[in-house]
């Protein structure tokens, strides 16, 4: 059951529209029908209110205009946990001088020192 606080992926004409967030679902005057305030997840954010029955919340098919609508609702995917070999470690390296110009690596610690004599 699709619920406030769900994600929703909005159809028109059985192509992938926009994303909503439910905001809220109360009933409307007329027995059966709920509104629904959408929150729309595009540029600029809209929100919305539509009177729907249960059915469409849920995913049934509906017109608006004429035009066929449906919402379904997103499940996340579930987080995978990355594994991977331990890699070994290994010490670091101060870089040689760059052989084209000469430039060499100046560790910001050493010039901390110079400047702060303690």
């Amino acid at each position: 059951m699709t619920t406030i606080n769900d994600i929703v992926l909005v159809y028109f004409e059985d192509s992938p529209l926009v994303f909503a967030r439910i905001e809220d679902i109360s009933p409307d005057v007329k027995p059966n029908w709920y509104q629904v305030r959408l929150l729309l997840l595009q540029v600029p954010v809209q929100a919305v209110t539509w009177i729907l029955k249960e059915a469409y919340i849920d995913g049934t098919e509906f017109t608006m205009n004429g035009k066929k609508m449906r919402l379904e609702k997103i499940v996340a995917p579930e987080a995978k946990e990355e594994t991977r070999p331990l890699e070994k470690e290994t010490p670091l390296k101060k870089p040689a001088a760059d052989k084209a110009g000469g430039a060499k690596v100046i560790a910001l610690s050493d010039l901390k020192k110079k400047e702060n004599p303690s």
